[in-house]
């Protein structure tokens, strides 16, 4: 079982070098962009929930290796330690919460509005029941503030095999947050982009 759960984390074998990674680049994008379509779900007017995996999470790493020049095996390591918790193993959903503000006059009134919105992403599945998210301790203590949220969060959803089986076309992502209520029923793409995930 091990086994299974670790090897959807990525090791330095599947970093490609620079010059590898040029020549799929740019196939590897559109196939990126496909899939992070289906992973994408926005909460009403300025939040966005992308739900991670394997495969975004590796663009990520030869994206970020790339910009940063990185060519070292070391800190190709230090890029897996940063995102390798960002991709799901089974029974878990990953997701990276997105505060998307265009301007300063945005970022002054909502900022301040949302703290605490990485703790109200919840589910509501099909059979009545609920999965809220957890936030990673070490994330949260490095980020949250008393008056002021960060524009990003990463949050992780745990799910028991019944939920999971539960996890089906109906289910609603909520944000219950005091200043910002919205909900969304998935689309049945996502649905199955996630139970992927969960399974």
């Amino acid at each position: 079982m091990t086994t299974e759960l670790s090897s959807r984390k990525l090791t330095l074998d599947d970093i490609a070098d620079a010059r590898a990674y040029e020549r799929e680049r740019t196939e590897l994008r559109a196939r990126v962009i496909d899939l992070k379509s289906r992973r994408r779900v926005s909460l009403g007017t300025v939040v966005t929930l992308m739900f991670e995996n394997r495969d975004t999470m590796r663009y990520q790493i030869q994206e970020m290796a790339r910009v940063e020049r990185t060519f070292t095996d070391q800190g190709i390591q230090e890029e897996l330690d940063v995102y390798n918790p960002l991709i799901p193993e089974p029974g878990q959903l990953c997701a990276t919460l997105f505060i998307e503000l265009t301007s300063d006059d945005q970022m002054r009134e909502w900022l301040s509005k949302l703290v605490g919105i990485e703790h109200s992403v919840v589910f509501h599945l099909p059979d009545g029941d609920t999965v809220r998210c957890v936030v990673d301790p070490q994330h949260a203590a490095q980020l949250t503030r008393e008056h002021v949220t960060p524009a990003v969060h990463y949050i992780t959803f745990q799910f028991t095999p019944a939920q999971v089986a539960a996890f089906v076309d109906g289910v609603v992502l909520a944000i219950d947050h005091p200043e910002y209520l919205e909900s969304v029923e998935l689309l049945p793409s996502t649905i199955s982009e996630l139970r992927a995930d969960l399974t």
